[in-house]
């Protein structure tokens, strides 16, 4: 057992899953904080039965997972101050017991990374085609990286020097806080080791599509603040999201009341992206199809999620929470 990391966890509503990830962490380290975002379950209680140190957020201030984070590490720091790694985790998730040790020999050996994470992988992927999806999603490449996600291992002077997460993000505020960490001269590394196992629970098409909204949203944002030269951050997603979900799409449906041909021609251009899609990722084998065709029409979420934010800021209106579950 070390004694020179601290883990911050953030949840809301994850009942037994949140039981779970405490469990995970405590065998390795009494070090932790909960913060509870305005839980209408048992979550605070569990986390008080696990002898964690808690922290319920006052909502009548704009909620933000980033902020969340925040303000756990804030009082981490007031229990621990001699920590040298802090690990952000979500409370769906169970931390891997061999991770903990080895991100940390990790970092303690490379002077120039600030953080790093590994696999996530879900813990019931087959139980419905969205939890698959998460499954794939999280499956990201091995190396030097441009950004981790919600769960990460990270160095806590650094964490401190950049200030933090952005508190105002509603998503996506992992990759940002990457890009500040970057250019300082740090790396991040993903490794090639299962870090959690996380339970994304989504069972019905209206949280995948909630979830894939929010996702949109975060691009327009991101793109908005780092969408220059030489991060270019999600400039690429969102132009896609632009094209093939929204004026591709509009385009199609106009041409089917007044132009047969262009529509034709536009189905066939779909049709065209649908299997080079598919050629793509055929490494899924029998799920590929199904992989291809929500990855075609979470485009058209992702151009809500864009719309969404640009009337935002056109109006100057505060984002607010997308919600899946």
């Amino acid at each position: 057992m070390r004694n020179d990391i601290g883990f911050v966890v953030i949840g809301r509503n994850e009942g037994s899953r949140l039981v779970d990830c405490l469990a995970s962490i405590a065998a390795y380290t009494p070090r932790i904080v909960y913060v509870d975002s305005a839980s209408t379950d048992q979550s605070v209680q569990h986390a008080q039965a696990q002898h964690v140190h808690v922290l319920e957020l006052d909502m009548s201030i704009k909620f933000t997972a980033a902020r969340a984070r925040n303000a756990g590490f804030e009082l981490l720091l007031q229990h621990y101050p001699d920590l040298s790694y802090v690990h952000f985790v979500d409370g769906d998730c169970m931390v891997d017991q061999a991770w903990v040790s080895h991100a940390a020999d990790f970092l303690s050996h490379h002077a120039q990374v600030a953080v790093v994470c590994g696999r996530r992988c879900e813990r019931y992927p087959q139980a419905t085609p969205y939890n698959q999806l998460c499954d794939i999603e999280w499956n990201t490449p091995i190396g030097k990286a441009k950004a981790c996600g919600g769960d990460a291992m990270m160095r806590v002077a650094v964490f401190k020097q950049v200030g933090g997460f952005n508190v105002n993000l509603i998503a996506g505020e992992e990759p940002e806080l990457c890009i500040r960490i970057r250019q300082l001269g740090f790396d991040v590394w993903r490794l090639d080791h299962d870090m959690t196992l996380h339970d994304a629970a989504i069972t019905q098409f209206s949280q995948w599509w909630k979830r894939t909204v929010r996702a949109g949203y975060a691009y327009a944002e991101g793109s908005r603040l780092h969408g220059a030269a030489p991060e270019h951050h999600w400039v690429n997603e969102s132009r896609r999201a632009w094209i093939w979900g929204g004026i591709l799409p509009a385009l199609w449906l106009i041409a089917l009341l007044a132009c047969p041909l262009v529509f034709i021609a536009l189905t066939g251009l779909f049709a065209v992206q649908y299997f080079r899609l598919l050629s793509k990722h055929k490494h899924l084998g029998n799920f590929s199809s199904v992989y291809v065709k929500y990855l075609m029409l979470g485009k058209v979420a992702e151009m809500y999620g864009q719309l969404r934010y640009t009337w935002h800021r056109l109006l100057n209106v505060k984002s607010t929470l997308i919600e899946y579950k």
